[in-house]
């Protein structure tokens, strides 16, 4: 039986993972737009290029190449990011999944930093290991990228190493050419550790939010 690549609503706490739709084109705009000084290596549309990007996801999806998702705060109900699910890789001999990828991911400036990306990471995670029951799952972000490898490893994943010439560069000024790509993982065997710590990290943010609500407004 052959494996066919469909992402799910994934329910957070901080926040819900839908399925990308052009219906989220003008928060994604907005988003983008925000402050794009943390974009130097990472694909993220212009307001302009938001519904020719979400064009091209979906037609990822529809090829089966990606599981597109737009992530949703849940406190304004507005999308603040993208992710996916993507490069799916069935078992050799038996059905289903052996492995995927999350990637194709971004976030507004002010949702870095809050936990969403914790809990989205999560999310993804969880559905892939005990729903799907991947072997593993990968990320890669361009080997020059210290924020987001800091950010990858943050989340659990182990650094397997760098690529060279590995996939195409995102960088502005390097349209055709290829970036060296630094790879990481998270096996099945690894998963209830990582599970583990990222449920910490996600209830320390959540304590961090209740004693702020809890705090008297100022006077």
């Amino acid at each position: 039986m052959s494996f066919t690549l469909e992402g799910p609503v994934l329910e957070g706490t901080l926040v819900r993972l839908e399925p990308l739709e052009h219906r989220h084109a003008a928060d994604l705009a907005a988003a983008a737009e925000e402050d794009r000084s943390s974009y130097r290596f990472t694909w993220v549309p212009t307001a302009a290029e938001v519904e020719g990007y979400i064009d091209a996801q979906l037609a990822r999806a529809a090829a089966g190449k990606l599981a597109p998702y737009a992530q949703v705060d849940q406190t304004s109900g507005r999308a603040v990011g993208a992710t996916a699910y993507w490069d799916p890789r069935p078992w050799p001999t038996r059905s289903g999944l052996c492995a995927i990828e999350v990637g194709f991911t971004w976030l507004t400036a002010s949702a870095q930093g809050t936990g969403v990306n914790t809990e989205a990471k999560y999310l993804l995670f969880r559905h892939a290991f005990e729903n799907w029951e991947v072997a593993r799952v990968d990320l890669k972000t361009d080997a020059r990228n210290g924020r987001s490898r800091a950010a990858i490893e943050g989340v659990g994943a182990r650094f397997e190493g760098v690529l060279r010439n590995w996939s195409r560069s995102w960088a502005p000024g390097e349209d055709g050419q290829l970036r060296d790509s630094a790879i990481f993982s998270i096996t099945a065997a690894e998963w209830p550790e990582c599970q583990a710590r990222l449920e910490q990290r996600i209830a320390r943010v959540l304590a961090r939010m209740q004693l702020g609500a809890d705090l008297p407004a100022p006077t």
